[in-house]
Order: structure tokens, then C-alpha cells, then sequence
């Protein structure tokens, strides 16, 4: 790697720290001069963001762009950075929609508008470096630090009830948070050996990897089997479903899934059009990102024993997420909860641990934050015009709002996923892996395979429901309000603004392949990692590996009678040491 892309991350990670530095430099009254600075610091990192992604080598390397520099060598914790094809993938919709907020915050925000993009770039560079760090504190540091911009945004430039859906906010996904802490410490302490102690992603792994292995083989042995497990793998036996169950619930509040989701509609309800449109577009898939990445590839004998139960919640928030659409009347609600349905597919997908379904549920977690977050720019630009977030006072807005109108369409058949549309080919890959999957016999009947699928399937046909009733509702009929006759129809920065989405609806529609590219390898990674020491498991263990590039090696990592980790390969590296 040449000296400019060991320090990509890095510039794309802290470019909006920098230009937030200047936006404070500028007087609080020069609304113009702070967002033309704020977009200008978005589309740089957003140029920065898209050169990662093209630098990102699909057969290469796992983790690939690395830079490393300890921190606290006695304690094990380094300033880590990486991507995989999930991460860069996920980096790429961040930057996309960077750009994108602030242009859609333009005439929204009135007040306090320094204070306000100080705020996104602040967040920016949180959720940047939440995705591609490679050290489990470091990316606990960032995955902390993003709640307290999103709280501001919420309880600053709010609706009417703005403050409680920040509090509400803030302690859901704290609580959980805070119990993932604990969890993490314990993890530090069990997976390496005294003396040796690291938060590095890969050392944790390899160090829990041999435990991991004897306790799958004992599971699958006779009953008593586990009883003779001696060291990590005991501790494992006995901490590990608690550890796995604090990952969990931290990621699934932030997914969130069903039944900790009732922070979410009121959030969403009550944040301004930027932070909804970040909300859903990224920060949700925290939660998701958080599963794939730390909490069953760390804990895959835990993993697998709930993935019935996961699945089954999964399955509910689809369901559930869906009907409680179907009973709204507050657009921005029936939105807000459309989330909970359309990430109960991901993890659907990724609880599949099939080919298929992994591969949907990656790809879903980008197309849900194309639809989801278009829907809630568009709703944004209405609220503007209409003040208000109910159907009943709309109606007929298809004849004063032409263009407006067919760019909610093309977005609506994206949410529904219409054939041709990104949304297709997300949600086929999950319903696909999911009845191919092995979920009911995990649960002890093969048959609820099925279920789940025919569950998950009747999520699509009631998605197709409340989305077209909404549209039917608010945009085709009588236009019987008058305040509605003289609606604008989007203007040249609206259109400039929802286009890019419209655009990204049909390329990750029609020409998927280059972007499942990077995350197929991803994929094959994780479900070896879900599977590992299972009958069904027919990869090498040394394919396990966390494979990353220019680490120094490490041979405390190594384990008697396990494969060479991968921190005493001998890897070329040509980057400067930054150790």
C-alpha cells in the first residue's frame, strides 16, 4: 500500500472534524458562509469516500487500508482502522448521504443553523469511525460518541415534542450500550492470556477461536459432553450466552428489533428532515453492522443456539412493523415504522446464515437507507410547504405537484420492492436464503422453516399495502383542501437533491453485481464464522481467520494445536510503521 492509502481512512474519517473547526471559526449570523462550508466539507469527504470504495480490492485481503498505531500498549489498545466489503460498502451510503443532509436542511433549519452543522459534521465522523475501526473499545468510543450529536438534533431542532423523543433516544440505546461495555471488558479479560491483553478485533477473535471450537464439538456430542470442557472454552460454556445476550441487545435496540424498537417512531417523528434521513440511513444499521461484526462471530455457539428466537423476532418486527403501518395516519410515522419492518428483513437474512440471505440482508442495509432515507427527504420538502404530517389533510396533490409526485412514486416502489428496483433484490435474496436456511431445524422443527418464510413473505404483500394506500391517500383523488391548490411544486435544489436517489434506485436495481462484489467475500467470511465447528461446516478453520494485512505478528495470539493465527502470517507490506 502506498503512504496515501494507509491514511485514507483517516481522511475520511476526521475531513468533517476539520471543516467543522472552521464552520466555528465563522461568525454565529453567516448562516450562508457555515453551509456552504458544511457542504463543502461533505462532498470532500464524500470524493475521499468514494476513492476508498474504489480502492477496496474485491479479491483481495479481508480487511484492507489499514492503519495502526498503539494507543495504550499496556492496557492492548490501538487507534485500529480497516474495511471489509461490508464496512467500505456501508462507508460509501454514509459519505453519499453526507452532501445530501445538508442540502435538504437548507430552508428547513432557521435557527441556531451554526450550532446545527456543527452537529452533522460531529456525527459524520462519528458513524465513519464506528464503521471502520478494527479495535472492539475504539469502535465502542464511536458507537457512543454518535448519541450525543443525534440527540442534539433531535432536542434541538425538533417537533413540538422533541425532548422526550431525545430522552427516549439517549436512554434506550445507552442502557444498552452500557451493558455491551461490561460484556466487552469480560471478553477483553477471557479471550487473551495475562500479559498479552489486546482490544484489537482480530487478536479477540483468534484468542476465543480454539474455546469456540470445542465448545460447538461438545454441543454436538452426547449430553454430558460439555461437562469435561477445561479453561476459556469452561468459561465460555458458562459466560458465553450472557455475553453474546449483552452484544445483542445493544445492537438490537439500535436496530432496532422488535420488542425495543418503541424508541424509534417517536425519534423519527419528532427529528428534523437530517436526522431522520440520517437515522434510517445509517445509524440504524449500527445495529446490524454490530451483529455481523462483533456480536456472532465472537459468540457463534451462543449465536446459533438463538437464532430461532432472533428469527421469530425478526420475523415479528416484519409482520408487526408492517400492520402498525396499515393503522396510521401521520406520514412521517407510517415511514418511521416501515423501518422496523424492512430491518426485520436483515436480520432475517443475516439469522439465514445462508449464501443467500447474508448476501440480501448486506444489501438490504444499503437499500434501506436509499428508500427509507428519500422518503423521509420528500416528506420533508412536503412538511415545508403543508406544515402538517396527516394524510386526511392531504389528497389530489398529484395535480399541483407533478414532479414532486413521480419522484415519491419511483421511491415508493423502491420501499415495496418493485422488480427492477433496488429493493428487489434485497428482499428476494432474504426470502430466498431464509427457506433455504436451516432456522426450523435449529429450533427442533424443520417445518418452521417455512413459517418463517411465509411470514416474511406476508411482510412484502402488506409493505405493497401501506405504502400505495399512502400514495392513493395523499396523492390521487379530489384536491378538496384549498390550501393544497397552491402547493409549489420542487424546486431546482429539491430536484438536485432527490435525483442522486432516484439514480441509485435504478443502477442498484438493474446492475447489482458491482456492488455485491464487495460484499460476497464478506459474506462467505461471516457464514464460516456463524458455522463454525457445526456438521454443516465444510471450510477450512484456517479460512476463519481474521486475515488482516500489515500487522505486526503477534505470536501470543497463537493457540496449541490450532492453525497459525493470522497475525504470524508473513504478509509484504510496503506501508510505513506507524507502531
Amino acid at each position: 500500500m502506498s503512504f496515501f492509502d494507509t491514511h485514507l481512512l483517516n481522511l475520511v474519517v476526521f475531513l468533517p472534524l476539520v471543516f467543522a473547526a472552521l464552520v466555528l471559526l465563522l461568525p454565529a449570523g453567516e448562516s450562508g458562509q457555515i453551509r456552504t462550508v458544511t457542504l463543502i466539507g461533505m462532498v470532500v469527504d464524500m470524493i475521499a469516500g468514494v476513492w476508498t470504495y474504489l480502492r477496496f480490492e474485491t479479491g483481495g485481503p479481508e480487511f484492507q487500508l489499514e492503519y495502526r498505531v498503539h494507543w495504550f500498549k499496556e492496557f492492548g489498545l490501538s487507534y485500529h482502522l480497516g474495511v471489509d466489503g461490508l464496512a467500505v460498502s456501508l462507508l460509501l451510503l454514509t459519505v453519499f448521504l453526507g452532501p445530501l443532509v445538508v442540502l435538504a436542511s437548507t430552508t428547513y433549519i432557521s435557527h441556531r443553523i451554526k450550532e446545527f452543522h456543527l452537529a452533522l459534521l460531529v456525527l459524520q465522523t462519528t458513524m465513519l469511525g464506528a464503521l471502520v475501526s478494527l479495535d472492539v473499545l475504539l469502535f465502542y468510543i464511536f458507537f457512543e460518541a454518535m448519541l450525543i450529536p443525534m440527540y442534539l438534533l433531535v432536542g434541538v431542532w425538533g417537533a413540538e415534542d422533541r425532548q422526550m423523543a431525545a430522552v427516549k433516544f439517549f436512554l434506550y440505546t445507552l442502557v444498552g450500550s452500557l451493558l455491551m461495555l461490561v460484556a466487552l471488558i469480560a471478553v477483553y479479560f477471557i479471550a487473551s492470556p495475562p500479559g498479552a491483553r489486546s482490544f484489537d478485533y482480530a487478536s479477540i477473535y483468534n484468542g476465543l477461536l480454539d474455546a469456540n471450537r470445542q465448545l460447538s464439538a461438545c454441543k454436538a456430542g452426547p449430553a454430558g459432553a460439555c461437562d469435561s470442557l477445561t479453561g476459556m472454552a469452561a468459561t465460555l460454556y458458562t459466560w458465553g450466552p450472557w455475553l453474546f445476550a449483552a452484544f445483542a441487545l445493544a445492537f438490537a435496540i439500535k436496530v432496532p428489533m422488535w420488542p425495543v424498537h418503541t424508541w424509534l417512531p417517536d425519534a423519527h417523528v419528532q427529528a428534523p428532515v437530517a436526522g431522520s434521513m440520517i437515522l434510517a440511513g445509517v445509524m440504524l444499521k449500527m445495529g446490524t453492522f454490530g451483529f455481523w461484526r462483533y456480536a456472532i462471530p465472537l459468540f457463534p455457539v451462543a449465536a446459533q443456539q438463538a437464532r430461532p428466537f432472533l428469527a421469530t423476532l425478526s420475523v415479528i418486527g416484519i409482520v408487526y412493523g408492517a400492520l402498525m403501518c396499515l393503522a396510521q395516519r401521520d406520514i412521517k410515522k407510517l415511514i418511521a415504522y416501515s423501518s422496523v419492518s424492512h430491518l426485520g428483513y436483515c436480520m432475517l437474512g443475516m439469522l439465514a446464515v445462508t449464501a443467500e440471505g447474508a448476501t440480501g440482508s448486506a444489501y438490504q442495509m444499503l437499500n434501506h437507507g436509499i428508500s427509507t432515507g428519500a422518503l423521509f427527504l420528500l416528506f420533508g420538502f412536503l412538511y415545508e410547504r403543508r406544515h402538517s404530517r396527516l394524510m386526511a389533510d392531504f389528497g389530489g396533490i398529484a395535480k399541483v405537484m407533478p414532479v414532486f409526485t413521480v419522484a415519491f412514486i419511483i421511491i415508493t416502489f423502491s420501499s415495496v420492492a418493485v422488480p427492477g428496483t433496488n429493493g428487489f433484490i434485497g428482499e428476494f435474496l432474504v426470502l430466498l436464503g431464509t427457506f433455504k436456511s436451516d432456522l426450523g431445524a435449529a429450533a427442533g422443527n424443520p417445518h418452521l422453516t417455512t413459517v418463517f418464510g411465509a411470514f416474511a413473505t406476508l411482510g412484502v404483500i402488506l409493505g405493497a399495502a401501506y405504502m400505495l394506500w399512502m400514495v392513493q391517500k395523499v396523492f390521487f383523488g379530489s384536491l378538496t383542501h384549498r390550501e393544497n391548490q397552491h402547493l409549489t411544486d420542487m424546486n431546482l435544489r429539491e430536484i438536485l437533491t432527490v435525483l442522486p436517489f432516484i439514480i441509485l434506485v435504478g443502477v442498484m436495481g438493474l446492475m447489482p453485481q458491482p456492488f455485491l462484489d464487495r460484499i460476497e467475500p464478506s459474506t462467505e467470511r461471516f457464514i464460516a464464522r456463524a458455522r463454525v465447528g457445526t456438521p454443516s461446516f465444510n471450510l477450512r478453520m484456517d479460512q476463519l481467520r481474521v486475515e488482516v494485512m500489515s500487522v505486526p505478528p503477534d505470536p501470543t495470539v497463537a493457540l496449541p494445536g490450532t492453525p497459525t493465527p493470522y497475525a504470524a502470517r508473513a504478509v509484504p507490506s510496503t506501508r510505513p510503521s506507524a507502531d
